[in-house]
């Protein structure tokens, strides 16, 4: 085999798998808007619900930072 056909096998791999991938990326996000649809379906609020998952996703500090931050604009702002 030659090294064109070695690195084009490779890379047709690559390409394979990151389609692959790409596809269950989207199954999954199709099964993440139905969660969010069915909560919202039973009254939730999706939109805090959105909040609160990125909130989780954070680390505490920076979480306890935004908070701190946000605090402050509200208070500028007398909200």
């Amino acid at each position: 085999m030659s090294t064109a056909n070695v690195s084009a096998d490779q890379l047709r791999l690559f390409i394979e798998r990151i389609e692959r991938l790409e596809e269950e990326k989207k199954a999954t996000a199709d099964d993440i808007k139905d969660v969010y649809a069915e909560a919202k379906a039973n009254g939730y609020d999706t939109k805090t619900m959105r909040a609160v998952v990125r909130l989780r996703k954070m680390e505490s500090n920076a979480r306890a930072e935004a908070e701190a931050l946000l605090e402050t604009y509200r208070n500028a702002l007398n909200l």
